[in-house]
């Protein structure tokens, strides 16, 4: 069936598009060699061919045998819808003896080639044709003028066969030569990236489609074997779910006191303190909490390696890998060096919505932001998945480590404009002892304590004390006692 779009066989590109390729219309598929552009053409035939239609394949760059094999690499066969025909330049057609005697010019070659596209376009009558690629097409035209005269009596010879054609370029004209982009309807631009350390990072954006909306910026992409997986942009605007208001608690007395009841669900809180300080042990404590009231919860680390933190929070009376056996949590272990932070965002959303996540934990926001190195608003990225996630009512711990353990500390990155809560830890120094505070410092809904509390992490896992109004100077790291009685935590509770 013949629908009004022809779609990409790219779900996420589709998305962009608003549902693909406006039919009977010509669309310019661009980006440097190696960015793609033939994977996405295969998979835009391949889908043409599983609705019934008929499709061409046009070569002149590569060979029919590299096309399949290409193909096969992704486990691709090409069904006897798709027609690959590899057009051959006119000089190789001729008998060896002849060549010698007998030269083409640039003209002639020319007119052979749209020639052999004519009839062929004649002959099969496709739905969906692919033209790869026109830098031939451009170099045996030899001018802009000449060229653009071609790609124009290419279109209107299309245009009578109703055909939806996808013409790929690699890009070797001149930066400034707009030729196709002004003949074509549509023009989406892939583009590939290699970082100082980490795998390539590859992204594409529709710079133009007359006549339709469409997502706008730049969109995450990776190719696998099966095909491209695009990761459209996160809108946050465009999700809402209704949800009732409850307040959260971690099971720890003390600490839900410390942040005036607890946190609300559909809320975001930022753990923030030094390296050491409990920062995800706090972040897994309210995750626990999830689970035991019933909620599904998912866990994305950074930095940590999984088998040491299952060890380390079993020690704590954390069983995580019960948790995650049980299917009450979704751990996933995410290497900065070769995750975009357009996949990143897609495989937390995929989590909440597919999976009915209502808990997330990122640890840390340092490495999350490892994943961004190249980008220029690595917070825009963070905002958009944290106002998604509120608005889906889904709760977000996330934690940051600062540099530095007293004094001055500085964050990498500075989101305590955009959590709902904060929570500050602290070390400081007191009777010898290198010693832990922590104190909420903002919080959007409800009250909380103003107050400092000690906490300790030993066998019984977070212990927290009573506030420490004894003390001034906590927070710079090296307090000055002015009570009359020990508030400290005894050491039997470590």
């Amino acid at each position: 069936m013949i629908t009004a779009k022809a779609a990409t066989g790219i779900a996420g590109l589709d998305d962009i598009l608003g549902g693909g390729l406006s039919r009977r219309h010509i669309f310019l598929l661009e980006g440097q060699p190696g960015a793609g552009k033939t994977t996405v053409a295969l998979q835009f035939l391949l889908n043409g061919a599983q609705a019934g239609e008929c499709c061409l394949y046009i070569t002149l760059s590569e060979t029919e045998q590299e096309l399949r094999e290409g193909a096969l690499s992704h486990g691709w066969e090409l069904p006897p819808q798709v027609e690959v025909f590899e057009l051959t330049p006119p000089e190789m057609i001729l008998d060896m003896q002849q060549q010698q005697s007998l030269l083409y010019s640039s003209d002639l070659e020319l007119g052979e080639v749209t020639r052999q596209i004519f009839e062929l376009v004649e002959r099969v009558r496709p739905t969906r044709v692919v033209l790869d690629s026109l830098s031939e097409v451009r170099l045996l035209a030899q001018s802009s003028l000449r060229y653009r005269r071609q790609i124009l009596a290419i279109k209107h010879h299309f245009a009578r066969y109703n055909a939806t054609v996808l013409l790929l370029d690699d890009m070797t004209s001149e930066p400034l030569d707009k030729t196709l982009h002004s003949i074509a309807h549509g023009v989406i631009r892939l583009q590939e990236t290699a970082p100082t350390y980490g795998a390539e990072r590859r992204r594409l954006r529709v710079m133009k489609y007359r006549g339709q909306q469409y997502r706008g910026g730049y969109h995450d992409f990776t190719i696998h074997q099966g095909g491209i997986q695009v990761f459209p942009r996160l809108v946050a605007a465009e999700h809402r779910a209704h949800y009732a208001r409850t307040q959260l608690t971690s099971g720890i007395g003390a600490l839900d006191r410390l942040l005036g009841g607890g946190i609300e669900n559909g809320s975001s809180t930022l753990i923030l303190g030094p390296a050491g300080t409990g920062k995800s042990l706090i972040a897994l404590i309210f995750a626990a909490a999830a689970v035991a009231r019933g909620e599904r919860v998912a866990l994305f680390i950074f930095d940590e390696e999984l088998g040491l933190l299952f060890e380390r929070m079993k020690q704590l009376g954390v069983d995580l890998e019960e948790f995650q056996a049980s299917g009450k949590m979704l751990i996933e272990q995410v290497d900065a060096a070769e995750l975009s932070p357009g996949e990143f965002a897609h495989r937390v959303r995929r989590s909440v919505d597919e999976k009915e996540i209502k808990t997330v934990v990122i640890d840390s926001i340092n490495g999350y932001q490892a994943a961004m190195l190249d980008e220029t608003s690595p917070v825009l990225h963070i905002h958009e998945l944290l106002l998604y996630l509120n608005r889906r009512g889904a709760s977000t711990f996330m934690t940051v480590a600062q540099q530095g353990l007293v004094g001055d500390m500085r964050a990498p990155v500075d989101l305590t404009y955009l959590a709902d809560t904060v929570i500050l830890l602290r070390y400081f120094e007191a009777h010898g002892e290198v010693r832990r505070a922590m104190s909420v410092i903002k919080k959007r809904f409800g009250g909380h304590e103003s107050t400092i509390r000690e906490y300790k992490i030993g066998g019984h896992g977070l212990t927290v004390g009573e506030p420490l109004s004894a003390f001034q100077g906590v927070l710079r790291g090296v307090p000055t006692y002015i009570g009359e009685r020990n508030p400290l935590l005894p050491d039997h509770e470590q």
